[in-house]
């Protein structure tokens, strides 16, 4: 039997009762509860102190950055130096709101030198593989995390982080209703079968609508620019979970951990969130 403390194998049989789940392959009541208590705990931070938000950013990146570094080495045998993902990940995070982007990329390099220098005792062999896997996984995790930090610091922070969330969560409802419904013709079959064309067009029209709801009503922005950005954060949620499933397919992994119900791992809802939140700060920069 294949044991992976993080990931759990396609192939791995059965220890307990099998989960319920609908047609869109989720235990359907699980995830809504752990989707409801995590958006409650986002809101709660934002609204008490929008500073705290940072924290519930920097927890969440490093269980991700701790499953999918768990994963890689149980799954592939690829060795990233936790210690200095960990601690440099953190570094970048909270370095960002009083020094600025700058301060980010600088803890970026000296995390990839400390980690070059980790994995030297370890020996030559896949020394590139991974070196090569630390560098994806800083970059795909905590570089991204940083653009989140960001994104609450200004004065009207709030509202710009919750027209980020709600466009994702937008996308993520919409096309899973929509697939569900509707679904016939698969997206990307080798990839995500259960993703669907139709699922697209769902995220795609409820992420358009909450855009333009969002930008106009929280940020005073036009009603143009929030079809742009929800549209945008639809195509990067969507190439997040795209990307997330290659990874989890080429691992020979069903999800990256078990950590919430109806989910998977922590890494499993931050899929779509990463690339997302970089755009949205470079749009909301850009409009706002």
């Amino acid at each position: 039997m294949w044991a992976i403390r993080a990931g759990r194998r396609v192939d791995e049989p059965a220890v307990s009762e099998p989960e319920k789940v609908s047609r869109a392959g989720r235990n359907l009541p699980a995830a809504i509860v752990v989707g409801v208590l995590l958006g409650a705990g986002i809101l709660l931070s934002l609204l008490a102190v929008r500073h705290v938000f940072i924290g519930v950013v920097a927890v969440s990146l490093g269980v991700g950055m701790f499953e999918l570094a768990t994963a890689l080495r149980a799954a592939a045998g690829i060795r990233i130096p936790l210690i200095p993902v960990l601690v440099g990940g953190q570094a970048m995070m909270w370095l960002v709101w009083p020094f600025g982007l700058e301060a980010a990329v600088v803890a970026l390099a000296g995390t990839l030198l400390l980690s070059l220098l980790w994995r030297l005792p370890g020996g030559a062999e896949g020394y590139v593989r991974d070196v090569s896997a630390t560098a994806l996984a800083l970059g795909y995790v905590p570089l991204c995390g940083v653009f989140a930090v960001m994104l609450v610091l200004p004065a009207d922070g709030v509202a710009r982080v919750l027209a980020f969330l709600l466009g994702v969560v937008a996308s993520d409802v919409g096309g899973y209703a929509a697939g569900v419904l509707r679904g016939r013709h698969p997206m990307a079959p080798s990839i995500s079968p259960k993703k669907s064309w139709e699922g697209f067009a769902g995220s795609m029209t409820a992420g358009i609508v909450v855009g333009a709801l969002t930008i106009s009503l929280l940020l005073d922005g036009a009603v143009w620019q929030g079809v742009l950005f929800g549209a945008a954060l639809v195509l990067t949620a969507t190439l997040g979970d795209l990307v997330e499933s290659l990874i989890k397919r080429d691992l020979g992994i069903k999800d990256m951990g078990d950590l919430l119900p109806g989910h998977g791992g922590m890494m499993d809802r931050l899929d779509s969130l990463l690339p997302s939140v970089v755009v949205s700060w470079v749009l909301l920069t850009v409009f706002v």
